[in-house]
């Protein structure tokens, strides 16, 4: 309990555990990142083997069957190791940025270097953590936007990685920006349920429109829920700078990736990075941009 009011009656010491708190979570989303789509692809194979099977077809092994193999594999189980050489990883080796350091970027046996995305999502996760703190205090709206802010950064590299949006996140971040503004935490409760109805229904209504003048799919459904959740959290009002602010940070960093030949016009960008980035800016700072952007241009 004297921890609790330490924290409450301290915002500096609330910031600095915060941070700190962030960096060890910053840890586990790693992991959350590359397993939770694992996860979900062995689901996926399970459902459609037992479809499949049920209509009578023989089901054969595949290439990424050693992937997808049947050995417990969740969020905990097993034990992180290095990829290249199977070393597990010691509690000391995966301390939040100072193991990083120490190791020198490599594994401490095989030598592999360790990319730098690790530290960065733990960097990048305890940065925000620290933000939230300072902006909010001991409060609730603290707790529902931790959430919020860890959720999305999860989003935004599975995104990455696989090209998909995960509808469980995605609802989680739904019901909780809908279930934050009905107790009073976040906007009014019509603002957060207008904006996650627009939300969805503006890209969905986008994406009809352009594959039927192009016969192409300009985005995933994912991307239509995502909206709809950040909907959820900044209101209806906030939406159309979310998607102009995602579009034009998308058009920079594609036209910035094919100047630089790292890709080509028929490439796929994942579109959810940039609607996250977008969206948890527009959250906290939609109704400055916007009164700034009328004030500029004399409206």
């Amino acid at each position: 309990m004297k921890l609790i009011e330490v924290l409450q009656s301290s915002p500096t010491t609330l910031i600095i555990v915060l941070t700190i708190a962030g960096l060890m979570v910053g840890s586990f989303l790693n992991v959350v990142i590359y397993r939770y789509p694992i996860m979900l692809f062995r689901e996926w194979r399970d459902m459609a083997k037992e479809i499949l099977t049920e209509q009578g077809y023989k089901i054969s092994g595949t290439a990424n069957e050693p992937l997808l193999d049947d050995k417990q594999f969740n969020l905990v189980v097993p034990r992180s190791r290095c990829p290249k050489c199977q070393h597990l990883i010691r509690s000391w080796e995966n301390i939040p940025l100072i193991s990083y350091v120490i190791q020198g970027a490599k594994c401490t046996q095989c030598k592999t270097a360790i990319s730098l995305r690790y530290p960065a999502i733990e960097l990048i996760t305890g940065i925000l953590f620290g933000f939230l703190a300072w902006q909010f205090g001991w409060s609730w709206q603290t707790l529902v936007y931790l959430v919020l802010s860890a959720i999305l950064v999860v989003q935004i590299f599975i995104d990455i990685d696989h090209k998909i949006l995960p509808d469980p996140l995605n609802y989680i971040l739904l019901w909780l920006g809908l279930f934050a503004a009905y107790m009073g935490w976040t906007i009014p409760l019509t603002d957060a349920v207008l904006g996650a109805l627009f939300g969805y229904l503006s890209l969905w209504s986008f994406y009809w429109i352009f594959k039927l003048a192009t016969k192409k799919e300009g985005m995933g459904y994912g991307d239509f829920k995502l909206l709809a959740a950040l909907g959820a959290f900044a209101g209806y009002q906030q939406l159309l700078l979310i998607i102009v602010l995602s579009a034009g940070v998308g058009a920079v960093i594609g036209i910035t990736m094919m100047a630089l030949k790292k890709t080509e016009r028929s490439t796929q960008i994942p579109f959810g990075p940039y609607l996250a980035i977008a969206g948890w800016i527009s959250i906290f700072w939609g109704k400055e941009i916007i009164d700034l952007y009328l004030r500029s241009s004399g409206i």
